[in-house]
């Protein structure tokens, strides 16, 4: 069940840092308010404070984030920009993915 956690928190914790930097985007590129930098703002502060809560070291979270960050990109890519992932971005997520998984969930002797 460890396991379940810890990838649901990784990814709450991507959708929070892609909205953070989608809403910036959005003012910036298309033209929206600019009201749209308080939720982005908050948004990435959340981000920072949901890396804060896995048990293990730092630099460990932030290297496996990024599988599940990468994963949570392409569904963003999918679901939001309308554009559908191709075989090579299934690919390199998987890859990604298993690349967390490796490093989050692998036997350690301390």
């Amino acid at each position: 069940m460890t396991e379940l956690k810890t990838i649901g928190l990784f990814l709450v914790t991507a959708l929070a840092e892609i909205v953070g930097c989608y809403l910036p985007y959005l003012w910036l590129r298309e033209g929206k308010t600019i009201w749209l930098l308080v939720p982005a703002a908050l948004s990435l502060a959340a981000f920072a404070w949901l890396l804060t809560l896995h048990p293990t070291a730092s630099g460990r979270v932030y290297a496996a984030y990024g599988g599940v960050y990468i994963f949570m990109a392409i569904i963003w890519l999918w679901a939001v920009d309308g554009i559908r992932p191709t075989i090579w971005d299934l690919v390199g997520t998987a890859v990604a993915l298993l690349g967390m998984a490796i490093i989050m969930f692998a036997p350690r002797s301390s």
